[in-house]
């Protein structure tokens, strides 16, 4: 079974996230902030991680190039979903490793095709 990390602020939208994927089957472990997300992935192996980009503690940029420069978890795909959806926002998104960007308010069904299209 696939395992995804869902690192959100907002209560609501990881708990949306959180009952879509795992109605599509895929084990979910879902963390408040950056910080929380960073350890997850250091504890256990994810098949995809979904970051915010506003989070207390790291924000979803901060992650995404700590979790790219491991030489361990630098092949894991990680989505940045977020409300900041400037061209320049995109740019620093993928400039940190992202490898897609989703923005905010979000698709269910464009966030389950690009998890199922990066697995």
């Amino acid at each position: 079974m696939k395992k995804i990390l869902i690192a959100e602020d907002s209560s609501t939208e990881r708990e949306i996230m959180k009952k879509a994927l795992e109605a599509e089957g895929f084990t979910v472990v879902a963390v408040a902030d950056g910080d929380a997300a960073l350890e997850e992935v250091k504890k256990s192996e994810y098949d995809v991680i979904i970051l915010d980009v506003i989070m207390p503690g790291k924000n979803g940029y901060q992650v995404c190039r700590e979790i790219k420069r491991d030489e361990l978890l630098k092949d894991t795909p990680v989505i940045i979903v977020t409300s900041k959806g400037q061209e320049s926002d995109k740019f620093w998104g993928k400039r940190q490793g992202a490898d897609e960007y989703i923005v905010k308010p979000f698709n269910v069904d464009l966030l389950i095709s690009t998890v199922k299209r990066f697995l």
